[in-house]
């Protein structure tokens, strides 16, 4: 089991995954720790992190970064609208509100002015040198009309051309102190501890280490971290016809807040509703001077569902804020109490048991004017079941022996079925379509990769090839096949930086095949690279094959014992197939020495081979033959009198003797089995 932490910046992205020596951040195929958020839109392809960067600078309209600004704000957000004058791509609104992003892909190319992206790189450099020195030199090279730009820039002068930028940092700070109940006067010094981790990967880290916290392969320090929603979340819901108390306004709709701020997660809080019909809730911001995104955060739809008696249900809803801070409609359930008598008991002589029952309070009726009630899930009262009303009366006491005929009440829960709508979110089939176009481009991707590795294989061999026949190859080949070939590998190099730039993977590899076939079939089936080969491999296989030839002629002349049961005449054959083996090899070898290299090999690895394995087949079996076994010796028959054996100590325990021979031994005696005795017996 993985277990991974993920930081999706709106810079850069970086990756940690937790081991047992501690946690790691992943490198990427770079071997950088951190890659950057954006993507490019190609001609043909997409290119993700470091890849899009590279390419970014060339087409900036292309390339999609900063997402994070863009996500959950509407269109006509001013702190958005100040953002996309900094963005190089088009941005434009949506249907729903929302932004809609423009990326040119798999279309004609166009040429698109990187000036805005250039310009941002340098003062982004500019920014990290002066964190550390008072001023810092700038050059940007072609940043418009083929000009550089170069100069030296002070840190004061940095700071007052970002005073808008800090200016914006000073409120999220007065907040946190108006937060604590602290002013500036309460703050004494700012220390910045020591730190031993980069500020860029602790967000990832500690994702990893929450996720080994929860994993059960990992076995950690425990923590307790108690987190708390730092905004707070209301519920609204619109009251029935003609209650215009608590809180009702003009539209008859009322709210309450849920999750106050601060209030601990993940929680749950339930809700308690009296309705005949279907009804409506929505979840909101209470308060939304502090955020920068629309009030309302979802809708759900309460029903449909009926009430047994005509009137009012009561329903119970359960709202949850979960470990994520995410909040929605967890359940609904429909309430319902039904009377159920309790059968006579009749008066009985014996001493009258006692049981414990609850005291039944009284129906309490709906409320009139509120028709909801808002309570803790964790302080909440339990609704009755099998019999038990709901009451926190204690049981009293109660003889049975007198007739009860008072009802009691139960309690029926049926789930009511709940419909969310989340505002700002794409709807099922909308995500169904996202996923399905990403499939779409995650194919594209992986066919122009392999396409771009089929047409790299074919330069490369181009290269290749073009180097060795001025190398290794040059004595393998005429002056005439060097020229053939050199001139078709010019020939394919130029295709294909022409007419072959943008081919089919198909293409490709159709060219490839054709290279490696013309290599090897110039000059009627005289291959280079398989005189190449041979050259260097037929030093080995000679070497082997006299090693067997002087083996067997050894073991056919050996005067050892161990060979000594072979016939001469069988130690001769064995001389005489060593003899024409070496004969065969010396009359090939003396060929293969006058001809050139670049002539085709009379001596070949293959043949050399056969030669050897022919050899050993006819040699082996005659001088691995095993010796004749020794025959062994006869014992002498034994006498009339030693046949029988006297009878007594001579025998053993298991043998039976004359007087037990052909009898059967009888079974051992059971044990007497105990019978019952029948009433009224007597022993005798």
């Amino acid at each position: 089991m993985s277990v991974v932490g993920f930081d999706f910046g709106n810079e850069s992205c970086v990756v940690a995954v937790a081991r047992q020596r501690g946690i790691d951040v992943v490198l990427n195929d770079e071997s950088k720790r951190e890659t950057p958020s954006l993507v490019f839109f190609g001609d043909k392809q997409r290119f993700l992190g470091t890849a899009g960067a590279a390419s970014s600078l060339m087409n900036p309209k292309n390339t999609i970064s900063q997402i994070k600004r863009l996500i959950g704000r509407q269109f006509s957000d001013p702190e958005l609208q100040r953002d996309l004058k900094s963005l190089p791509f088009l941005v434009t609104e949506g249907p729903d509100g929302y932004p809609l992003i423009h990326a040119r892909y798999l279309g004609e190319n166009k040429t698109f002015s990187p000036t805005q992206v250039r310009l941002r790189a340098g003062c982004e450099k500019l920014k990290k040198v002066l964190s550390a020195n008072p001023e810092a030199p700038l050059n940007i090279e072609c940043l418009m009309d083929d000009k550089d730009v170069r100069g030296f820039i002070k840190r004061e002068e940095f700071e007052q051309i970002s005073t808008s930028v800090l200016e914006r940092v000073k409120k999220p700070l007065e907040k946190a102190l108006a937060d604590a109940g602290l002013t500036i006067q309460n703050i004494h010094s700012v220390e910045v501890p020591r730190r031993t981790m980069n500020a860029s990967e602790c967000v990832a880290k500690g994702c990893a280490l929450q996720c080994a916290i929860l994993s059960p392969t990992f076995k950690v320090w425990e923590f307790q971290v108690n987190e708390s929603f730092p905004f707070p979340i209301a519920l609204t819901w619109k009251a029935p016809a003609g209650d215009t108390q608590n809180g009702a306004g003009g539209d008859n709709l009322q709210s309450t807040i849920v999750f106050p701020k601060g209030n601990p997660i993940p929680s749950m809080k339930a809700s308690t509703f009296y309705r005949s019909e279907t009804f409506t809730l929505d979840v909101q911001y209470s308060d939304v001077s502090e955020l920068q995104a629309p009030a309302k955060i979802s809708h759900y739809t309460i029903g449909p569902f009926q009430s047994a008696n005509g009137e009012k249900a009561k329903l119970k809803v359960k709202v949850r804020l979960n470990l994520h801070g995410v909040v929605s409609v967890e359940s609904a359930t429909l309430l319902e109490e039904e009377e159920v008598e309790v059968p006579v008991v009749k008066e009985s002589d014996k001493e009258p048991a006692k049981m414990e029952t609850d005291e039944l309070p009284a129906d309490p009726a709906p409320p009139s004017a509120a028709d909801v009630n808002m309570q803790d899930s964790t302080t909440e009262v339990p609704a009755a079941e099998n019999g038990v009303p709901e009451s926190g009366d204690k049981p009293v006491q109660m003889e049975t022996d007198v007739k009860v005929e008072a009802p009691k009440k139960k309690v029926n829960k049926k789930t009511v079925p709940v419909s969310e709508v989340v505002f700002g979110a794409l709807a099922a089939p909308d995500v169904q379509k996202a996923v399905e176009k990403e499939f779409e481009m995650a194919l594209q991707d992986r066919v122009m990769e392999e396409t771009k590795d089929k047409k790299n294989a074919v330069e490369s061999y181009v290269y290749d090839m073009r180097i060795k026949l001025h190398d290794k190859y040059h004595d393998f080949a005429t002056e005439l096949e060097r020229e053939q070939l050199i001139a078709r590998l010019q020939e394919v190099e130029d295709w294909l930086y022409e007419d072959g730039e943008d081919e089919t993977k198909g293409v490709y590899v159709a060219k490839l095949e054709e290279l490696k076939k013309l290599s090897k079939t110039l000059q009627q089936g005289d291959p280079i690279e398989e005189r190449y080969k041979e050259h260097t491999e037929r030093g080995s296989v000679i070497d082997q094959i006299a090693y067997c030839i002087n083996s067997y002629r050894e073991a056919a002349m050996s005067t050892d014992p161990k060979f000594d049961h072979i016939d001469v005449a069988e130690k001769q054959k064995v001389l005489n197939e060593c003899v024409g083996a070496e004969a065969w090899l010396r009359e090939k070898k003396q060929q293969q020495d006058s001809l050139p290299k670049h002539a085709n090999p009379v001596l070949l690895s293959a043949d050399v081979k056969k030669k050897a394995e022919a050899l050993d087949r006819f040699c082996r079996p005659i001088m691995t033959k095993p010796k004749p076994a020794k025959p062994e010796p006869t014992s002498p028959a034994p006498s009339q009198g030693s046949e029988s054996q006297p009878q007594g100590a001579g025998s053993s325990p298991g043998q039976n003797t004359e007087a037990g021979a052909g009898q059967e031994v009888p079974p051992a005696a059971a044990e007497p089995m105990e019978r019952d005795k029948p009433e009224g017996s007597q022993n005798v």
